[in-house]
């Protein structure tokens, strides 16, 4: 931490020495070489010297731009750096990531020089170094994203025609051909071959001789042309190569010897390697995959207890999703884009906890039906199951059980092939991988910040401090963690400044985690992130695993930041200034200060002074302004970028909080006699809205803050605690009719034909957490439906003996008749 915020007490120290400051003095020179990121010297190599005008001269040439930025953990993409050119393509190119991976790289006919990345076991960015002369030194540097094989785009990986096809080969009917396609031009060669790897763990389960490994396996296919297709019938492997059940293929220039690693190449999709099998499997898939099945039984119940430590699931998919947090979506199966959920039939939406257990780096899945109701492997195959593996990995990654993915695959995915796919033993699969229910979740606590800029604490204060400076949101000891934010003056559109102010820049850390700062571009009003002070790009990748957190950036200018406590931001730009929501896991209770508040369920002490005084929550909105500039940022703690003229002159030089602006009161706000009609109409008892109509004159500004705060309370709606009952078990030999088990909701029971119910035919969830009534037993013998039917049955047999009989009757008594006429 105290290396990110070392720049700024430098400049402090220039601003303080007899020099023009920050800024290099005419014809000052100095290199790059072994600098970048490096801010002392003559010149600077640290990302912000582009917008103070002070980078040396040949900061492109050593601090590396590359694109593309990022590709697959699994190696193979070719990048290029941009803005160095090379004279001569003869020269040794060699690429090192993390000091220890090395790949070949080459200068092309346009004097361009492309690096190749590595085949890894972590996702995240990866730095790395480059060699012009064969080794000898590494001047320059770079960084490289590797991301979770799933999030690369299909452009850039090899399809498998049908996939489920793939992956069920051998099983009944699933015969014949197999085919893939890829993209010809991502391989610029005329003639490719194509390999099968695979991925295993070996090793003592959870002790360091516990290893990752990708393995070449053997050739498809050697010097075929680079069509874009290719079709076969699988044959059985040998014997030596049937332990490997999960791999991906991969197709390379098929002027590389076999299983050459890191050289420019696609690849599949990991999968189930069924179509690799040997005879036994394609004989008789089912008693194959039961007796894997029953194996990997026996090896989970000598392996450690993993579900203690996962967290429990909220109890609906509201807050499922409002726990930003905590939980993200799972990408195989997101309500957003059509809930196919492949692993989980019926289903609507599931999530993923963020994080990984801390110990066995295991993790949480919740899935949910569309309207929102919890479902359990105790009722349905369509349950969440809980991860021995984290599907996104865990840091710092490369052993088992923290590879992204594949960890994954090996201990919950192919199990669920073998149990619950080619055999029916799904029953045992389900024991060992039970959904949690929410009994004993607890909702995180919320905090917002919106508007000219209003503010309403954890425990519910709410209050408008429209201060000029930088400021602390929020201080916990707890887990070190740091929100500060920048609020700025409002402009007319004459570009007179405004008595209002705003947020326009928000920055967190929690101990020794990356920093990341989300503020408005200046001029355009956009969002733009930075990482530890660079600005970051989001036209490849919208998901980024960073130190000590995670980042999504979605459409519409949302930006969410994930931490490892739990604690999440959600920053967004729903009008000229910036949005946050702070979300906090209920262990953060009595370690907060700053401008949120105090989170201890008692609002009359959220305006708490640096000195442990408190203002009164009757305090006016004037002695408020002594209460927001008391949490002003110090420089030496400050985790905001400063990186033009205006920054560094505004707020790295100048006071922290501007005494000599003047705020807007509430007090002092009325609305113009123009716009009160329709301010009132748009605003309503919004009392947020209407100052911030009457400060600016503007209803799009008061409508953008209108919407900021109904997202406020709709989050607080969403995260409001639900109490369960817990899982409800049926009757044996009977039924239940609901999956709900929330305060409120009615079970009913019922027995099956020849069963007959003893107990209570509903049980209630009530409000303490208890149900009313315990399940009831279906005991043998005739039930009431079976009795009754009995009893109507035989009426409705009399009813017809009796009948018969009548008709009988007047049959023969017609026949006299006639007989005695004729």
């Amino acid at each position: 931490m105290k290396l990110l915020l070392l720049p700024w007490a430098l400049l402090l120290l220039l601003a303080t020495a007899p020099s023009p400051g920050p800024w290099p003095a005419a014809g000052a020179q100095e290199s790059c070489s072994n600098r970048c990121g490096n801010l002392t010297g003559l010149c600077s190599c640290h990302p912000t010297c582009s917008g103070l005008g002070n980078c040396c001269s040949d900061l492109r040439d050593f601090c590396l731009e590359i694109k593309p930025y990022s590709g697959s953990m699994m190696g193979g993409k070719d990048f290029v750096v941009q803005h160095l050119k090379w004279s001569n393509p003869f020269d040794s190119v060699i690429c090192r990531f993390k000091e220890s991976l090395q790949t070949l790289g080459h200068v092309d006919s346009l004097g361009r020089v492309h690096c190749v990345s590595p085949l890894l076991y972590e996702t995240g960015r990866i730095p790395f170094t480059l060699s012009m002369d064969n080794g000898r030194s590494f001047p320059r540097s770079g960084t490289w994203l590797a991301v979770h094989p799933s999030k690369v785009s299909d452009s850039e990986k090899i399809q498998l025609v049908n996939e489920t096809r793939w992956q069920y080969y051998g099983t009944t009917g699933t015969r014949g051909n197999l085919s893939l396609t890829w993209n010809s031009w991502t391989l610029p060669t005329s003639s490719v071959s194509i390999e099968l790897w695979g991925y295993e763990e070996t090793g003592k389960p959870y002790s360091e001789e516990w290893t990752a490994k990708w393995s070449y396996l053997y050739s498809l296919v050697t010097k075929i042309p680079n069509s874009g297709f290719f079709t076969f019938i699988p044959n059985p492997a040998t014997p030596n190569y049937q332990r490997w059940e999960v791999g991906a293929l991969r197709i390379m220039n098929s002027q590389h010897y076999t299983g050459e690693k890191d050289v420019q190449a696609l690849w599949s999709n990991e999968h189930a390697l069924a179509w690799h099998l040997g005879d036994d499997f394609q004989s008789d898939p089912v008693a194959w995959a039961r007796t894997q099945c029953l194996a990997w039984e026996e090896l989970e119940d000598q392996l450690p207890d993993f579900l203690e430590e996962v967290p429990d699931c909220p109890c609906t998919l509201a807050q499922a999703r409002a726990d930003s947090g905590r939980f993200h979506t799972d990408y195989g199966c997101d309500i957003e884009h059509g809930s196919v959920c492949t692993y989980h039939p019926g289903a609507g939406h599931c999530v993923r906890s963020v994080q990984a257990s801390p110990r066995y780096a295991s993790g949480q899945q919740c899935c949910y039906t569309k309207a929102g109701t919890q479902i359990l492997t105790a009722d349905s195959t369509s349950g969440s199951t809980p991860d021995r593996g984290h599907d996104w990995g865990a840091p710092p990654f490369r052993t088992p059980p923290r590879v992204p993915g594949l960890s994954h695959w090996l201990y919950d995915v192919i199990s669920f092939y073998h149990c619950c796919l080619w055999a029916p033993e799904c029953f045992r699969y389900m024991r060992r991988r039970p959904s949690s229910d929410c009994r004993n979740y607890q909702p995180p606590r919320l905090a917002s910040a919106f508007g000219d800029p209003h503010f309403v604490t954890f425990d519910g204060a709410n209050f408008t401090f429209n201060g000029h400076g930088e400021y602390v949101l929020l201080e916990s000891v707890l887990t070190n963690l740091r929100v500060q934010a920048r609020a700025q003056p409002s402009e007319t559109p004459e570009g007179v400044q405004g008595r209002g102010t705003g947020l326009t820049a928000v920055a967190v850390q929690e101990d020794n985690s990356d920093v990341v700062e989300v503020r408005l571009a200046s001029g355009t009003g956009a969002l733009q992130v930075l990482l530890n002070q660079e600005v970051l790009s989001f036209d490849e990748q919208t998901w980024m695993d960073l130190k000590g957190m995670f980042l999504s950036v979605a459409t519409g200018n949302n930006v969410s930041i994930m931490l490892s406590s739990g604690a999440g931001l959600e920053v967004s730009a729903p009008g000229p200034f910036l949005s946050v929501a702070v979300l906090l896991p209920e262990k953060f209770l009595t370690h907060t200060q700053g401008l949120l508040g105090t989170l201890n369920n008692n609002p009359a002490d959220d305006f708490t002074l640096r000195n442990g005084q408190v203002l009164p929550p009757t305090a006016s909105s004037r002695d408020l302004v002594r209460f927001g500039a008391d949490w002003a940022v110090e420089n030496a703690t400050s985790l905001l970028t400063y990186d033009s003229r205006l920054l560094v002159n505004n707020f790295l030089y100048g006071p922290k909080h501007d005494p000599t602006f003047q705020p807007l009161f509430p007090e002092e706000i009325t609305p113009s006699p123009g716009q009160e009609t329709e301010a009132a109409k748009l605003c309503g008892d919004n009392h947020f809205c209407s100052f911030d109509v009457a400060a600016t004159g503007s209803l799009s500004v008061g409508n953008a803050t209108r919407m900021a705060y109904q997202l406020h309370q709709h989050r607080v709606q969403s995260l409001k605690p639900v109490v369960s009952c817990g899982w409800l078990a049926p009757p044996p030999n009977g039924q239940k009719d609901t999956m709900n088990y929330l305060v409120g909701s009615t079970v009913f029971f019922h027995c099956n034909n020849g069963y007959s119910l003893v107990g209570a035919e509903t049980s209630i969830c009530r409000g303490d957490g208890t149900w009313s009534h315990p399940t009831p037993m279906c005991q043998p013998g005739r039930n009431h439906t079976v009795l009754l039917s009995i009893i109507f049955g035989g009426l409705a047999l009399v009813a017809l003996v009796v009948l018969a009989y009548v008709l009988l009757h007047r049959r023969k008594s017609n026949t006299a008749i006639w007989t005695s006429r004729a």
